[in-house]
Parts: structure tokens; sequence; C-alpha cells
């Protein structure tokens, strides 16, 4: 018989939600976020861009078809902790391999269920994105609080240092037709899947790469990847992929690469009320008219106008977000260079984007044909 502890979710505002947990674990904190992911809580958990957070799902039961390897968007969970209304007692589906619960224990991440997740949702969405920690116990005390006191706020903290790759590594055949350098700042590993599928090879560097490491590369093209914490903390990568895009080297950065590219064009960012997350948010495409539904994971967002960058003359507006008219995509007026602000290898999510790995091929094609 499952034991259940008392336990909770204290957010820094005072707030705080009830619920109970399954096992014993340690007071925790981080930002807390929710998604609206009614699926794929697997690679939600697993995503680099989740690293530092306490992630709130919106879905009224989580665990139901358990925990496979296949579907992992990295080597281990990135949250730092999951609350959920209801955690499946069982799970089903033919590729499992366990139950998520056990999964997420075995990896030292505590989950608290019986929460009122649609209440706790719609106070983060009226006060906004905040730090809070998770607890055992009936009500929060004073040792508890001031550990929340003490944890890190995500404005201005470099979390892509942390979740970067230590070395150089290669993925793909070396028979493949374009040679791509992926900067990694806490890469989805769907993003690989589908580059080698397109017939990419692909050396992955760590966030702190030097330009003159990747010319020694010699690729046909650049990568950006999604990653996790505030991009203006993360000015080391700025004048690296300035001096690269301006090379005429072409480039396609996503999420926390579309901030990096922003910034490094002279753009501003600045952190949302509590962010995009989830794969349903509706972006309107400027050129075709269309509208794509996207998946989405960030908490910050560049600054601007319907068609232009604040501070950044050499970037025009490709896409914005039909919610709150954010900025969600750019690219280059004269430089093979573009970015998105969501993630069109989604994994969770809709495919609607993922033409964009095509445009950014056939960049790649068009940089070969333009050699000889």
């Amino acid at each position: 018989m499952t034991t259940h502890h008392p336990a909770y979710v204290l957010l820094e505002d005072g707030a705080w939600f009830q619920g109970t947990a399954r096992r014993s674990f340690s007071a925790t904190p981080g930002e807390v976020v929710f998604t609206t992911n009614l699926s794929g809580y697997q690679e939600v958990f697993t995503d680099p861009s989740y690293l530092g957070q306490i992630v709130v799902m919106t879905a009224p039961m989580i665990g139901n078809y358990g925990i496979n390897e296949e579907d992992l968007e990295s080597g281990q969970p990135q949250v730092r902790a999951v609350v959920v209304r209801e955690l499946s007692r069982e799970y089903s589906n033919w590729r499992a391999s366990g139950a998520l619960d056990e999964w997420l224990a075995g990896r030292g991440i505590p989950a608290i269920e019986g929460v009122d997740t649609r209440r706790l949702a719609r106070h983060i969405r009226s006060a906004g994105a905040m730090r809070g920690i998770v607890s055992l116990g009936e009500a929060p005390c004073d040792e508890v609080r001031a550990q929340l006191e003490a944890s890190p706020h995500m404005l201005g903290l470099d979390l892509a240092s942390l979740a970067t790759v230590d070395a150089e590594r290669g993925v793909g055949g070396q028979d493949a037709d374009h040679h791509v350098v992926a900067f990694d700042f806490g890469m989805k590993r769907n993003i690989l899947r589908i580059l080698t599928s397109l017939g990419c090879r692909v050396t992955v560097v760590p966030a702190t790469t030097p330009a003159a490491r990747v010319r020694e590369l010699a690729p046909d093209g650049l990568f950006l990847s999604n990653g996790p914490g505030d991009p203006a903390a993360v000015r080391y990568a700025l004048p690296v992929i300035r001096e690269l895009a301006e090379s005429g080297l072409p480039t396609f950065g996503i999420c926390l690469g579309h901030q990096l590219v922003s910034l490094a064009f002279g753009g501003e960012t600045a952190k949302l009320p509590y962010g995009h997350r989830g794969g349903n948010h509706p972006v309107r495409e400027f050129d075709s008219g269309r509208v794509l539904i996207t998946t989405q994971n960030h908490g910050f967002a560049v600054k601007g106008s319907s068609k232009t960058v604040s501070g950044a003359k050499g970037l025009e507006v490709t896409h914005r977000n039909l919610n709150d008219d954010t900025i969600e995509g750019v690219r280059h007026r004269e430089l093979p260079l573009f970015a998105v602000q969501y993630h069109p290898e989604a994994s969770p999510g809709p495919h609607d984007a993922r033409g964009h790995f095509y445009e950014f091929v056939q960049a790649l094609d068009s940089q070969q044909v333009s050699r000889y």
C-alpha cells in the first residue's frame, strides 16, 4: 500500500498549495512554471530548457502511459520537481519500460500530486512565474521559507553553461551531404535526429566554443540550440555568433538560439510574465500568412514591434505570437541567418513548423553551390 506524505508547493509571494507525495524528499527550490502539454511528459521532464524549474502539469492525469528510453530529450530529468493533479497508479503502453513515478524517484526528482493545478496555474498567470519550493509537511515552516528566500532568481542566471556538453562530439555519418556545427546551450535530442535525417553530419560543441575553433571545423552551416536561463547572461556567446554569421555561414537558431541571435545583432530581451510553455501556441508567419500551432518553452522574449527588433536594424521580424504579440521569428536582411522562438522539432507537440529545418538545409545547399 502506498504511503502518502503531506506536501505542498510554496511560492515566494506567500501563496501555497497543498498536496501529497508517495516518497519522502528534501525541500527543493526552483522557478515554478506551468505547461499545457496534454502528453509528452517525459520529453518535458528531460528537456534541458526546464533546468532549474519546478514544472506544473496542467493536464489532470500524468503517467498513464509510463516511461520509455526512446523519447527522452536528454540523458536525465532536467526539472527540479514535478507537480500534478493525479499521478497515474497504472500505466499501459507497448513501448513502456516502467512507471513514471518510479523513474522520477530513481533519479531523485520530487513529485507532488493531489495539488489543485488549475488554481496554481491561474495564480501564476495572474501573479507571474516566480521562485518556489516543494517540501514535505502540513504547512510551510520558517526553515523552508528561508531556503526559498536564499534560492537564485532566474533573471540574470546563466544556465546554458550548466546545460551544455563538456566536450565536442560528432553525430551522423562522414558521408553526409552537409556538415553543421551545433552550439549546445541545452539542446534537445530530437534536433539532432532531424538534422541527421536530412543528410547532415553534426559536430556538437560546448556553449563557450570560440569562433576560431568553429572555423577550424570548416562547417557548411551553424546551428544555435535551445537552452535554459536568461539569454542576457550568455553574453560570452554573442561576439562568436556575430563573427560567424557575418562570415556568411548559414545560421539557424531555435529558442535561446533565437534570443542570442537578436542580442548578438544589437537587440534586447525581457522576462515574460509567465512564459510560453506547451504545444498549442499560435504563431503567424508573415510571408505566407499561415498560422502555425507551435511547441514553446521559454520565459524570455526578444523586445520589439510587429516589424522590427529593438536596437537590431539588421534584423526583420518574420513571425508573431497571436496570444500576446511577442516576436517569434527573425531573419537578417542581408545574411543567410534566421531564427525562431518556438520549437520546430517539437517533441512533444505539433509538426506545423518542421519546415524550418528544410529551409536551413536549402541554405546549406545554396552555400555549397556558391563555392563552385
